[in-house]
């Protein structure tokens, strides 16, 4: 038996959650999330908990077991914390502004670049050089970061760049000089 999807999804007060078929649907004070569960897996609710089941010891039920379990614990931490990914810019001359809802970098290339937030995405910037990715959906969140630092990734050698708070970069040894 999965020992991640065994386990009871507990449902703080506040939170509401339909089960119709294989649409799980979350509601709760920061907003509504929906999953469609995977065919051999079933959810049920019991006095304030979730259960995910699975009928058989098949690789393909296994696999979905634990992953359907994380998904529907993760729509409901979305709906009552939501989610928050923090990022950082390293270099000189490098720095986020907020424009409105909307973004805008300077990362050492001739022109400025605007993001516009996706729905249920939103924009924090704290700091020129540091801001925030927040929403309800753990996944969304996560793309738009990635996608954020994919805009001028961390370069090995100075460590220049667009990089999740906390991330430590593997630094590289540049080239040698000329022996005499």
């Amino acid at each position: 038996m999965s020992r991640i999807g065994r386990l009871p999804i507990p449902v703080p007060a506040g939170v509401d959650v339909s089960i119709d078929g294989p649409q799980v649907t979350v509601k709760g004070p920061k907003g509504r999330l929906s999953h469609s569960v995977a065919a051999p897996i079933e959810v049920a609710q019991e006095d304030g908990t979730l259960l995910v089941t699975r009928p058989d010891d098949e690789r393909v039920s296994r696999a979905l077991h634990g992953l359907t379990r994380t998904l529907i614990a993760n729509m409901v931490v979305g709906v009552t914390e939501g989610y928050e990914k923090k990022l950082e810019i390293v270099g000189t001359g490098y720095r986020v502004v907020a424009k409105g809802s909307n973004l805008e970098f300077a990362l050492g290339y001739s022109h400025s670049i605007t993001i516009e937030p996706p729905d249920g995405v939103a924009f924090r910037v704290e700091a020129p050089t540091r801001f925030s990715v927040a929403g309800i959906d753990k996944q969304q969140v996560g793309e738009v970061a990635a996608k954020l630092r994919k805009l001028r990734k961390p370069d090995p050698y100075k460590g220049k760049g667009v990089r999740y708070a906390g991330e430590q970069i593997r630094r590289k040894v540049g080239k040698a000089g000329k022996k005499k």
